[in-house]
């Protein structure tokens, strides 16, 4: 079973899984511009940003993550998140075996690890350099489906200057973040039963066959297979929205 609600840390989101016994193949996570710390069966494990679908390995039988908003994760894990990018590793590549043992260990020892690791997350974080406001808004403008060049103006940086600060705070540059949160809103409007052709002109595609192109090259399936595949998961034990970062 899956659920989600707000973490303590502003900007995130709390995740819990239970994995179940099941014969289906796990459903593909979508890029979406966030980075993940996860907590799996006593490890922590981090998830950079994707540029395309990434199909999960279950391996543990409890998850819990913090999913943070983009371009909030670099500065609390102390790494750019091109480094990170298309990659799931072990949180001691990070911050050394020993302190994340040490932290999965204690999580694991609580009643509940989920709000231990919210508890966590939210402490460290206010020990860590705090989110840049100006990539806070760079990323709250191309959500909205504001144009790259325009959102550079807005900020007050040349296209250079957004292109590597982009790639340092999300992974990727402006136009890929635009990309990728267009095809989520475009995915939301589609789950929402917003007819396709409606559904890519809402999200800021030039038309049906842009959005399921787009489909195809980020989510690596087709408009049809994802609605479907949602339905099913939907109707198992195991519901599990896109963002869900189980990983091995």
């Amino acid at each position: 079973m899956y659920e989600e609600r707000p973490a303590l840390l502003d900007g995130a989101v709390l995740w819990t899984r239970t994995a179940a016994p099941t014969t289906e193949a796990p459903r593909p996570v979508l890029p979406d511009g966030c980075m993940d710390l996860i907590w799996a069966d006593g490890h922590l494990l981090v998830a950079g940003p994707d540029t395309r679908a990434y199909v999960p390995a279950e391996t543990a039988a409890r998850y819990a993550g913090i999913r943070f908003a983009p371009g909030d994760a670099p500065a609390f894990f102390g790494v750019p998140a091109h480094e990170l990018r298309d990659r799931r590793l072990a949180l001691g590549a990070l911050w050394g075996e020993a302190e994340a043992r040490r932290l999965g260990e204690r999580i694991a020892e609580a009643p509940d690890p989920a709000a231990a690791l919210d508890v966590l997350v939210r402490r460290r974080a206010a020990c860590a350099p705090p989110p840049d406001p100006l990539l806070r808004a760079v990323a709250a403008r191309l959500a909205e489906g504001r144009p790259v060049a325009e959102t550079a103006e807005a900020v007050g940086l040349g296209a250079r200057q957004l292109h590597r600060r982009s790639l340092d705070a999300f992974g990727y540059g402006p136009k890929t973040l635009a990309r990728v949160l267009r095809l989520q809103r475009a995915l939301a409007l589609v789950l929402a039963g917003v007819p396709y052709a409606q559904a890519a002109l809402r999200a800021g595609c030039a038309d049906q066959a842009h959005l399921a192109r787009e489909t195809r090259a980020l989510a690596g399936t087709t408009l049809g297979a994802y609605v479907a595949s949602v339905a099913a998961s939907a109707n198992s034990d195991t519901p599990e929205p896109s963002g869900s970062r189980t990983t091995a």
